[in-house]
């Protein structure tokens, strides 16, 4: 967002989130949005590891309060590979991701539904990701 879009995307995070807790409903929403908001980032932490994220290539979505990365492998095999070790840790993790796959090539976004925007889950799985994809 240009020109001092900082403050509008953090209100706009704000609705997210709050919008978020109403689709919860109140049976059982306290308990969901007070386990959600320990995931959350703080302005401080998501400044620091959007820095991070992107350096390694990750990028934000302006529609969405999610980062978005291409992966590209050397063929079919070596791509389903890495998507199977993000599946397991994902799974470990309760954590899934939005992808898609063509031949040697991997999209993925990275969003908590749950939380309506970007949190420390999303981090760490992306962090997993570059690892898993350095490994391939």
């Amino acid at each position: 967002m240009p020109g001092g879009g900082a403050g509008l995307r953090l209100a706009l995070l704000g609705a997210r989130r709050a919008a978020g807790a109403a689709r919860r409903g109140v049976a059982g929403g306290r308990r969901a949005a007070m386990s959600s908001q320990s995931h959350w980032l703080t302005a401080e932490e998501r400044n620091q590891v959007l820095l991070d994220l992107k350096a390694s290539g990750w990028s934000e979505l302006g529609e969405r309060d999610a980062i978005y990365k291409e992966f590209n492998f050397k063929n079919f095999n070596q791509a389903f590979g890495f998507m199977t070790r993000v599946a397991l840790q994902a799974e470990k993790m309760n954590h899934h991701p939005e992808w898609f796959n063509v031949y040697s090539k991997v999209q993925i976004t990275l969003i908590s539904h749950d939380c309506g925007g970007l949190t420390k889950r999303d981090v760490k799985l992306a962090q997993f990701i570059d690892k898993a994809a350095a490994s391939v």
